[in-house]
């Protein structure tokens, strides 16, 4: 242990925040057997201990068979990160004992990993650079099981359940250097890997059901008034699985640890780092134990598994496969279309919605040529962020999946921009293709439900100077300045028109009255 006595005061503090992220692979078996694997769509209910076998028990004579998709997923997310692949890497026996590992030991990987060193660009929700996270490694390995300390459903129980059907489970972990300096940017960081990877079919990224867990290691460069500096024990918070309990954590762990070499002058060196819970209902790290080096482990090569080496085409083909990433469409959405952050970071959360998005703008600029890349990407938004995004969240799905296809989304979207249908017209037209898939034409039921807007200007005209008539107050209010009074005039013209008028041509048509 490593004290000094701690009689100088504290005039600086300088947070030093490195992290761990766990993602558990959506394959749809386990690292090292053909069972399902939990972290499957298919298999996120299980029954407890349904999804074992021989190998995820270590019975005796049982052997770990590779999946080869657990590796493609995880250069995958090297590529993504722009981490270097190594070309050779090797499974390593991680010994220790805990009761949801029964072999007592973790196949992992340590000294030749599958991804190596990279840098992934961090921006915020504006598109500003952050900061650079400077990934170290990101290693396969298999996850253990958990322990239940109540019963299905949330009964208690005065014991605890062994659950092995995580154990298994292909975990991809991510580590960086300490490059990190508040917890706003941590967070940052671990949201981007949580968009990245579900954007490029890596993990489902539910993190209530632990597809991601965050693990800071945190520890502060104190500056005394002697000029001097020390650094406090690294503390790594374990298990963290929402971005709050990540970003509470951090900060309790840094006002702190000043308290803590206040009080008992330990310091950063050999054996002193120590693994926290965090108690999110009091909002605060709780000790659980002294952390063990790596030599503790007693890594050695695993005698089961040879090495894996990725040649050049599997490399192609993994490099092939995910297309545009995140942080160029986030780009050239606001270059070419001119959505705002908020717009943007909506339509990436979802890849499949993104992509919907883009079709729904190319089969817009199909059908209307005239339309520039700006305005058929503001009027396809408009569509996929409000009206379809009310409709799908009605019916608990995404925009994507409503069964309107690009181009009837296009369609009705060119008759709204055309003013040939008004915006309720064009929410209804909405409902009433969601769910068709693509087999009727919107114009056609726009024109046998009568919402095609009538294009009478002489009928336009008697309307408003009906209305302004039978609304001299009214009138006079918008004549003196106050312009939001047009809304009643607007809304009688409205139901004069039966709902067959475009507002935008009413308010002009009123306002030139008016004026006149």
């Amino acid at each position: 242990m490593s004290t000094r006595p701690a009689t100088a005061s504290i005039t600086h503090v300088r947070p030093i925040i490195g992290m761990e992220v766990h993602i558990e692979l959506s394959t749809r078996t386990k690292c090292f057997t053909r069972v399902e694997n939990v972290a499957h769509t298919d298999n996120h209910d299980a029954n407890a201990n349904t999804l074992i076998d021989p190998i995820t028990l270590a019975l005796p004579g049982a052997l770990p068979v590779l999946n080869r998709a657990a590796v493609d997923l995880s250069i995958r997310m090297g590529l993504a990160m722009g981490c270097s692949i190594n070309r050779t890497s090797v499974w390593d026996r991680k010994s220790y004992f805990y009761p949801d590992l029964p072999k007592a030991y973790q196949i992992s990987q340590y000294d030749l990993p599958i991804c190596g060193p990279g840098v992934m660009r961090i921006h915020d929700e504006a598109g500003k650079h952050v900061v650079d996270a400077q990934i170290i490694r990101a290693h396969l390995e298999e996850d253990a099981g958990k322990l239940m300390h109540e019963a299905p459903g949330g009964q208690p129980i005065d014991f605890s359940i062994v659950d092995l059907n995580r154990a298994g489970t292909p975990l991809l972990e991510i580590v960086t250097e300490p490059c990190f300096a508040t917890a706003d940017e941590a967070v940052l960081y671990s949201q981007a890997l949580r968009r990245l990877a579900r954007f490029i079919g890596v993990t489902e990224g539910v993190m209530q059901r632990g597809h991601m867990r965050f693990e800071p290691n945190i520890n502060c460069e104190l500056t005394l008034d002697d000029g001097s500096t020390v650094r406090t024990p690294i503390t790594e918070v374990k298990n963290l699985n929402s971005f709050r309990a990540l970003r509470g954590a951090i900060d309790y762990e840094i006002k702190q640890q000043p308290k803590r070499f206040a009080e008992n002058g330990r310091t950063h060196g050999m054996g002193t780092k120590a693994t926290r819970g965090w108690d999110d209902a009091r909002g605060v790290t709780t000790p659980q134990r002294e952390k063990e080096d790596a030599h503790d482990y007693r890594y050695f090569p695993d005698p089961d598994l040879p090495p894996v080496t990725v040649d050049d085409a599997w490399l192609a083909r993994v490099a092939s496969e995910f297309g545009e990433l995140p942080a160029a469409r986030q780009s050239r959405y606001a270059n070419d279309f001119g959505l705002k952050p908020k717009e943007i970071a909506a339509l990436l959360e979802e890849r499949e919605v993104a992509d919907y998005f883009e079709a729904v703008v190319a089969a817009m600029r199909e059908i209307a040529s005239e339309l520039t890349p700006e305005r058929a990407g503001r009027l396809a938004g408009n569509a996929v962020l409000q009206t379809l995004a009310k409709l799908a969240n009605e019916r608990g799905m995404h925009a994507s999946d409503l069964g309107v296809t690009p181009t009837q989304a296009a369609a009705v979207q060119v008759m709204r921009e055309s003013g040939e249908i008004n915006s309720n017209a064009a929410d209804e037209l909405f409902e009433v293709i969601a769910g068709d898939e693509g087999t009727v034409d919107p114009r056609s039921i726009a024109e046998a439900r009568g919402l095609l807007i009538v294009r009478d200007d002489g009928a336009l005209e008697a309307w408003c100077e009906q209305v302004i008539a039978a609304n001299p107050q009214i009138a006079e209010q918008i004549r003196g300045g106050k312009q939001q009074a047009i809304g009643r005039l607007i809304g009688e013209v409205m139901k004069l028109a039966g709902g067959a008028a475009d507002a935008k041509a009413v308010r002009g048509a009123l306002m030139d009255k008016l004026n006149a």
